[in-house]
């Protein structure tokens, strides 16, 4: 109907419930549209509604390889006790080096945001409120870059895998009453970060903030699917407005806090139970309540290669947001790193530095100098309410 008329689902479904109309599905065998843009849409009445691994095996029976392409699911229940599971929006992941083909606009995020909403209600594992918590650092994705390892739409792969690994541990985990996403800056590459990257980069400045924010929305989707979802942001050097090394307004003025904003928004619209934390106008730190335990997340340019426990012991004059943190997120260094700083007096809890890893194509201009390197990854990490569990730890 909406396709029809040429206007948003939400509107036929505000009107649908204001004449008191009943959701009419067609409900003659399986449905399929294959789409102008590449992708496809699916759909099939069953006895119950479908599981993930049930939309693969049908992505299987349409010749397709499910690892190879991106989908959305969810079912709705329909009269007579019957369910219509609907596969939307799949299409092959490219690779192509150098290609933006499969970089998704602003725009789109909005049109996803409209979708979310069905996935939302599938919400398959309800959470077990006071158990544990998940906590996962997103760090220096830096879209728009071009090295070794390739450029966007390896990136994006990597991302996309990133997700089926987390949604795999969100359905077997039994339930987490909280799943808190923290991105730790340098979502974007820029162009004025240093390094000289004007002639590396695969994406204009407008596209990386297009691809940044539809690619978290991705994320904050997934989680609010299986939990209540936070998302935190913090301000960054390769995300800043700069003109050359120079930092131009405040701290905020950053296109992650930008970014986590336009999330939020399309959140909102998409109906998600989710919230989303920003550090303060002129701050560059924020700490989240998690479960009665403080993380904290700071990018990491503030301090030299292993002195984050120096800089973060140095706040409390400043009496600084991550002050009270029993956990400390840091990105920049685009490497695992760990280290412990002493007892937080607030919560009698040792405190933990964790760095995190980042799933970026990978800095040649590093390795060059330094003659380092580490493979991508994304660290995650569960809180109950016992504190911090570091047996829990791992990179995925």
């Amino acid at each position: 109907m909406a396709r029809r008329f040429g206007v948003s689902d939400s509107t036929v479904r505000a009107h649908r419930k204001k004449l008191d109309l009943t959701l009419v599905t067609p409900l003659d065998g399986d449905f399929e549209r294959h789409n102008s843009d590449g992708s496809s849409d699916y759909g099939s009445l069953d006895d119950r509604g479908w599981g993930y691994e049930d939309f693969r095996n049908f992505i299987r029976s349409t010749g397709q390889d499910p690892d190879q392409v991106t989908f959305t699911w969810g079912w709705t229940s329909v009269p007579g006790g019957k369910f219509f599971n609907k596969l939307n929006n799949v299409r092959p992941i490219k690779s192509t080096t150098g290609s933006t083909g499969d970089v998704i606009p602003l725009t789109e995020l909005y049109k996803r945001a409209e979708k979310a909403t069905t996935a939302f209600e599938k919400a398959t594992l309800p959470p077990t409120p006071g158990s544990k918590a998940l906590v996962v650092a997103l760090a220096d994705w830096q879209l728009g870059k071009t090295a070794r390892r390739g450029g966007t739409p390896e990136t994006l792969i990597r991302l996309a895998i990133t997700r089926e690994r987390l949604l795999d541990i969100y359905e077997a985990n039994g339930g987490y009453s909280h799943i808190l996403l923290f991105d730790l800056g340098d979502g974007i590459e820029g162009f004025e970060s240093g390094g000289n990257p004007m002639f590396t980069n695969d994406l204009s400045l407008p596209e990386q903030v297009d691809c940044y924010a539809t690619e978290l929305f991705e994320f904050v989707e997934q989680a609010a699917c299986f939990a209540p979802a936070t998302l935190a942001s913090v301000p960054s050097n390769h995300s800043a407005w700069r003109r050359g090394k120079q930092n131009l307004g405040k701290p905020s003025d950053d296109w992650g806090i930008h970014v986590n904003k336009r999330v939020e928004e399309a959140a909102q619209i998409a109906g998600l139970d989710t919230e989303f934390i920003r550090p303060e106008e002129y701050d560059e730190s924020v700490s989240v309540d998690l479960l009665g335990t403080e993380i904290g997340g700071v990018h990491g340019n503030q301090f030299a290669p292993g002195k984050a426990v120096d800089w973060w012991q140095g706040q409390a004059f400043g009496a600084q947001a991550i002050t009270r943190s029993d956990v400390l997120l840091t990105g920049h260094y685009h490497s695992f790193g760990a280290g412990v700083a002493g007892i937080n007096p607030a919560s009698g809890r040792e405190r933990y530095w964790l760095g995190a890893p980042t799933v970026d194509p990978g800095s040649d201009w590093y390795r060059n100098i330094k003659g380092r390197d580490s493979l991508p990854g994304t660290l995650i990490f569960e809180v109950d309410e016992g504190g911090f569990n570091l047996g829990s730890m791992r990179i995925i």
